[in-house]
């Protein structure tokens, strides 16, 4: 009797998750599964099998589609930025006044962090590995451009109406609102713990929102 070889793994794969409309499902569930382990664990803590769990799905449906580990979590950080790129595009900056739509940048990027508090955990992650998985990202700069384009066109409608000085370079602006939103969020703990106040106080946040959104007006402004 002739011995039988191990199934393929496509082979293994399909008795697992037969071809079907599923499996664009199915890496979704895996991409949001790993971005709440990242997040929550870092890259070094973050288990498989707990990202499995959380999809409701099999390890090696993980390791099919996405490769190692590491790849995973280059993965969750591509999805990640494309997400904030794309709620950036749908606020239409370069359809409104050029001053209003600075308003409304700093005010979305404010939220933003707010709202996804592990777009600022995955980074913080990812800073710690010196952006090693970023680097190997095709993506990561072509998603960003589309940023530094719009941001760019709304800094030219400010200048030819006489509004914003010249000399502004998006990409340093966009660094400057980014930080300012990011840093308060990031160190909240110490910097209340340090100064002695809540700093995510209703008040507090809004005082916050009011000063950075100042700050950048003031240096765009003529």
């Amino acid at each position: 009797m002739k011995a039988t070889k191990d199934p393929t793994p496509e082979i293994a794969i399909e008795a697992i998750e037969p071809r079907s409309r599923d499996a664009d499902r199915s890496q979704l569930a895996i991409l949001a599964s790993a971005r709440d382990e990242f997040s929550s664990r870092g890259l070094a803590g973050a288990r498989m099998d707990s990202i499995a769990e959380r999809a409701g799905l099999n390890k090696r449906l993980i390791y099919y589609y996405f490769g190692s580990k590491d790849d995973l979590f280059l993965a969750v950080l591509e999805r990640v930025y494309a997400d904030i790129r794309e709620a950036e595009q749908r606020l239409h900056l370069e359809e409104i006044d050029p001053v209003e739509a600075i308003r409304q940048l700093v005010s979305f990027t404010w939220n933003y962090y707010l709202e996804h508090p592990e777009f600022i955990t995955l980074l913080n992650s990812e800073n710690l590995h010196c952006a090693a998985h970023l680097k190997r990202s095709d993506r990561i700069q072509e998603m960003n451009s589309p940023l530094v384009q719009l941001l760019d066109t709304v800094l030219e409608r400010g200048r030819r109406d006489d509004l914003f000085r010249a000399g502004v370079d998006p990409v340093q602006l966009y660094i400057s609102i980014a930080s300012l939103c990011y840093f308060y969020l990031s160190n909240n703990h110490t910097l209340s713990a340090i100064f002695g106040r809540d700093l995510r106080a209703p008040k507090a946040m809004a005082q916050r929102l009011s000063h950075m959104t100042d700050l950048v007006l003031g240096y765009v402004l003529k």
